[in-house]
């Protein structure tokens, strides 16, 4: 806990300095997500969206390693990972807010089920089922702390605790996706056949190191302490949370819990909701531990052991007029997600067929990174942006070091407030920084293809 203060102390200042520095959406998410308006909100509101999409990619083949000539993971579309080009329903939610206590206004929840074709529903690209997304209550009883118990969305960066309906974007940047966005696993992958002596029952597919369940979805199961104050047109937020650090849908897995800490202070323009004008800065930290039980379903995944996984960021976001900026810093220290096996889809077999390709984790790992939004609005119908991201994965290793670079171009067409059509070029690029360009995981990392991806997304 007393880590997790000092270093959201440290981004807190490092905010400040931005905020001399530095003037997407600016809207109070904690709130919006949280609680319900005092005599305004209804007893039972169904609401949801759908987003259809298509992404695609020129399919490049690996070009080296053992895997050489097989589809490269980045460059096939998920969760199938089988196609460089599909149609995909990649988010359909429904769910149900309100008050629901007539007696009480004060009591809120909030409930949301997942039915679309992603990471949630079917990790790993597996079979799945509709999940439960978030299921919890606030209690607003306590002047200057309200309370929220259940599984929500953790208070962190910006990327992730923002509604994704309103996500400027189709996909995440590097960061959040390999980094943030967390999957869990038994093993760390580095005694699955062919990466170290793994005996796992023979060559099979059942001997990758894969997902154990549904990705985390920035989401947490706990309890939170959170509130906002006002002063003059400042709105200053904060929250601190409890929670298992084990996913949705699911218990803890061990003793240990996840500490979240977040403060925000935004200059608010006008309106109000998702889209309100202002311009906010922020900081936030994450600390715990993982457990890795360190076998599958047919042994010998490696890694047993129980290690920390701490993340922190700061940033800023804007929005006024016809103009939308965002800048976020990103640090993830301990366990970190560290792909797959020569850059294949996991479970494949090796060219000489004896190995298996399965996700990577580095228990003791370093990484960072951050991403610049700028998005310029000539009328209430088209919006255009542009993203850049760059993530450093693994730093604390000189030839494990990857480094990859991203670059998005994107127009938004909004038929209504509740309807729009997103489209997405993203330029792509990694390397290996301290290899020599002929070295062999830059030759793999020189597959990486451009994506192109279009989506329509109703809210009802």
């Amino acid at each position: 806990m007393l880590k997790a203060i000092k270093k959201t102390a440290l981004v807190a200042g490092c905010v400040a300095a931005l905020g001399a520095a530095t003037s997407a959406q600016a809207a109070n998410w904690l709130m919006l997500q949280g609680t319900e308006r005092a005599g305004a909100a209804p007893r039972a509101k169904v609401w949801g969206f759908v987003q259809p999409e298509i992404q695609s990619t020129d399919g490049t083949l690996l070009k080296a390693g053992p895997f050489s000539g097989q589809n490269a993971i980045f460059n096939v579309i998920r969760p199938d990972n089988k196609s460089n080009e599909t149609f995909n329903i990649r988010r359909a939610r429904i769910g149900i807010r309100g008050t629901g206590f007539p007696p009480d206004s004060r009591v809120n929840y909030f409930f949301l089920a997942e039915f679309g074709n992603n990471g949630i529903t079917r990790p790993g690209g597996g079979t799945g089922s509709a999940k439960i997304t978030d299921a919890s209550v606030t209690l607003n009883h306590i002047k200057g702390m309200r309370v929220r118990v259940g599984q929500f969305k953790t208070p962190g960066a910006e990327e992730g605790l923002a509604a994704i309906h309103v996500f400027d974007y189709i996909n995440f940047t590097n960061f959040a996706f390999t980094q943030l966005l967390e999957r869990y696993f038994n093993g760390d992958g580095s005694t699955t056949p062919g990466n170290a002596a793994g005996t796992c029952g023979g060559v099979t597919a059942s001997c990758a190191n894969l997902p154990n369940g549904p990705v985390g979805a920035f989401r947490d199961v706990g309890i939170q302490l959170f509130d906002t104050f006002k002063d003059g047109d400042w709105e200053h937020s904060y929250a601190i949370m409890y929670g298992n650090g084990n996913g949705i849908t699911r218990g803890d897995n061990d003793d240990n819990k996840d500490t979240y800490l977040y403060w925000s202070s935004e200059l608010v323009y006008g309106g109000r909701g998702p889209r309100r004008q202002g311009w906010k800065l922020f900081a936030w930290s994450q600390t715990g531990k993982r457990t890795l039980t360190g076998a599958n379903a047919a042994g010998g995944t490696g890694g047993a052991g129980e290690y920390d996984r701490d993340r922190s960021g700061f940033g800023t976001t804007y929005r006024r007029g016809q103009h939308r900026a965002a800048f976020e810093y990103f640090t993830a220290d301990g366990m970190i997600f560290n792909g797959t096996d020569g850059g294949a889809i996991a479970g494949s077999t090796n060219n000489g067929g004896t190995g298996i390709a399965s996700f990577n984790v580095a228990t003791t790992g370093e990484a960072d990174g951050y991403y610049i939004h700028y998005g310029y609005a000539p009328n209430p119908k088209w919006e255009f942006d542009i993203r850049y991201d760059i993530m450093n994965r693994l730093t604390n290793s000189t030839t494990g070091e990857r480094k990859f670079e991203t670059t998005t171009l994107g127009v938004q067409y909004f038929f209504n407030k509740k309807s729009r059509f997103v489209f997405n070029y993203e330029i792509r690029s990694a390397e290996a920084p301290n290899l020599a360009g002929s070295a062999t995981p830059n030759v793999i990392l020189d597959s990486i293809d451009d994506r192109l991806s279009a989506e329509l997304l109703i809210i009802f």
